[in-house]
């Protein structure tokens, strides 16, 4: 049986270059979805277009912030390169199939 990793402060550079890079495309990825499949769609207004501005910023450093929780920092780069890939692909997909 395989013992659990330790989270630890070893590998903190590549979990934190992770989170910074990754986060903030995982960040521009979550707001063009709220953009265009928000409430309002992408002609909402500028309310809506202020809103997807500042969401930017909580959700990067949410991700930063939760990226030490990884147990290395290879593990935090392919997680959050998935769920990049997955963020991007929903938004593209969504693009395609409303033009």
């Amino acid at each position: 049986m395989r013992a659990r990793a330790h989270l630890g402060s070893r590998d903190w550079f590549g979990k934190a270059t992770a989170g910074v890079i990754l986060g903030f495309g995982l960040a521009l990825a979550s707001s063009g979805l709220f953009a265009w499949f928000g409430p309002g769609g992408i002609l909402a207004g500028t309310g809506k277009t202020q809103l997807n501005m500042w969401l930017i910023s909580p959700v990067w450093l949410t991700v930063l912030g939760l990226c030490f929780m990884f147990p290395s920092g290879r593990s935090a780069w392919g997680w959050l390169g998935l769920a990049n890939s997955a963020a991007f692909g929903m938004l593209y997909a969504g693009r395609w199939l409303l033009s």
